[in-house]
C-alpha cells in the first residue's frame, strides 16, 4: 500500500523470481502540487526532460535501506563533504518503459538491470538492494508517471536508478550512508540520426578500462574516463568511440555507451566479457535472439586488424552497437589511425534491421514476447 497525501495507492506484491509472496515496501507518496507542462512527445531529445516525481530511499549502517518514498522531482540537499563528491562511490542503471497500443506500460527485462545493480554495488562496496524491493520501487514510480510514457515511434520513458555515498567525511573508505534514487525522462532516439548508421572513431591513445578495474561495473567513473576521447572524436565528425583493450591496444571492446557486434563472412562476433566490458542487457538479448534464429554468435577476442583485413577481403558484412539507449545502432564507418573503411556501403544491414525490429517490437508489445522479457506495470 502506498500512502499519499490523502490518497491511497494499492500496488500488488511483486516477485520477479516467483519465490512466493514477499514483504511489500511501504512507499509513501507525496504528490506534486503543480504538474509540469509535458514536452512535445513527437519531438523529444534524450535526457533533457524529467517527470513530476522521483523515488528516494536511504541507507544507514546498522539500519539498512529505509524510508522509501515518492516525492516531487526537484533538487536535493547534499553536504559539501559528501563522500561521493570526493571519492566517486556511486553507481547507476538505465532501462526503459514502453507504452503499448492498448495502453499498457511494459518494462524490458528489469530483473537483469537489478541483478547488474548488485554486481556493481558489490564491486564498489555499496550495500546491495533487495531485488524485489527495487523492482517494486521502479514499478511504483512508473505507475505514478504513466502519462509521461510517450507513444511516438522510437520513443520511451527512460528510467535512471542510481545510488551514491552521502557520509560527510574526507577520507577514503566505504560510506556508512547512501541515497538510492530513481528519476524518469521521456526520450526520443539517442542519436539524432536514429537507426541510420553512425561513424565511429577507433581510439588508440586513451583507454576506457582494464581487467581488475571497474570496467564491468555501471559506475560514473567509467564514463568520465571516456569523455576526453569522445570529445576528440566529435571534433573530427564522429558520433562515437570504439575502445581497444587497455594492455595490447589491439582488441576491440566497446563502442562508447554500447556493446559491439561484427558480422564477418556470415559469423557474428562480439568481444567476450572478461572484466573490462559492461555486460549489456541488450547485448545478452541480441545473443539469445540470434541463437533462437539459428544464427551462431561467437564471443571471443577480436582484433581491430582482423576487422580491417575482413573489410579488405570484402567479408565484413555488418557492424552494430547494442545498448538500452539506442537499442541497435548500425556502424557505417570506422576510422583507425586515419584509415577509413565503410561497412555495407554505409547502410543498415539486413540482420541489424531484423534485430532492431524484433527487439523494439517486443519492447512495445507489437511483437510476440516468446522469451517472457517484458514485465507489465499495473
Amino acid at each position: 500500500m502506498l500512502l499519499g497525501l490523502g490518497v491511497v495507492y494499492d500496488f500488488p506484491k511483486y516477485s520477479i523470481f516467483q519465490r512466493g509472496l514477499i514483504q511489500v515496501l511501504n512507499i509513501k507518496v507525496e504528490k506534486a502540487k503543480e504538474l509540469k507542462q509535458k514536452p512535445d512527445f513527437n519531438n523529444l531529445g534524450f535526457g533533457t526532460d524529467f517527470t513530476d516525481h522521483m523515488f528516494m530511499m536511504n541507507y544507514t549502517e546498522g539500519q539498512g535501506w529505509h524510508d522509501p518514498r515518492i516525492v516531487p522531482y526537484g533538487p536535493i540537499t547534499l553536504d559539501p563533504s559528501a563522500m561521493v563528491l570526493h571519492y566517486a562511490q556511486e553507481m547507476f542503471e538505465g532501462m526503459k518503459a514502453y507504452k503499448t497500443e492498448d495502453g499498457r506500460a511494459l518494462l524490458f527485462r528489469p530483473e537483469k538491470n537489478i541483478q547488474r545493480t548488485n554486481v556493481t554495488n558489490d564491486r564498489l562496496c555499496i550495500p546491495k538492494i533487495n531485488e524485489e524491493d527495487m523492482l517494486q520501487a521502479i514499478k511504483a514510480l512508473v505507475s505514478v508517471e504513466k502519462d509521461w510514457i510517450p507513444t511516438a515511434s522510437g520513443t520511451s520513458l527512460y528510467i535512471r536508478p542510481f545510488i551514491f555515498a552521502t557520509d560527510p567525511f574526507l577520507g577514503v573508505r566505504a560510506s556508512a550512508t547512501y541515497l538510492f534514487m530513481i528519476i524518469l525522462s521521456p526520450v526520443g532516439a539517442y542519436y539524432k540520426g536514429g537507426i541510420n548508421p553512425v561513424k565511429i572513431w577507433v581510439e588508440t591513445e586513451y583507454v576506457r578500462a582494464v581487467k581488475g578495474g571497474v570496467g564491468y561495473a555501471k559506475t560514473g567513473g567509467n564514463y568520465a574516463a571516456s569523455i576526453k576521447a569522445q570529445m576528440k572524436a566529435k571534433e573530427r565528425g564522429y558520433a562515437q568511440v570504439l575502445w581497444l583493450d587497455g594492455v595490447e591496444r589491439k582488441y576491440v571492446e566497446e563502442v562508447g555507451t554500447m556493446n559491439v557486434f561484427f558480422k564477418i563472412d556470415g559469423e557474428v562476433i562480439t568481444p567476450a566479457l572478461e572484466g573490462s566490458i559492461l555486460p549489456g542487457i541488450t547485448r545478452n538479448s541480441v545473443i539469445e535472439l540470434l541463437h533462437s534464429w539459428g544464427i551462431s554468435v561467437t564471443e571471443r577476442k577480436l582484433s581491430i586488424d582482423e576487422i580491417y583485413e575482413a573489410a579488405e577481403k570484402g567479408t565484413l558484412e555488418e557492424a552494430y552497437g547494442t545498448g538500452t539507449a539506442a537499442v541497435i545502432s548500425p556502424i557505417g564507418q570506422l576510422n583507425y589511425n586515419g584509415k577509413i573503411i565503410t561497412i555495407n556501403d554505409g547502410k543498415i544491414g539486413e540482420l541489424s534491421q531484423r534485430i532492431y525490429d524484433t527487439v523494439t517490437g517486443i519492447q512495445t508489445g507489437a511483437a510476440e514476447d516468446s522469451f517472457n522479457w517484458t514485465v507489465e506495470v499495473e
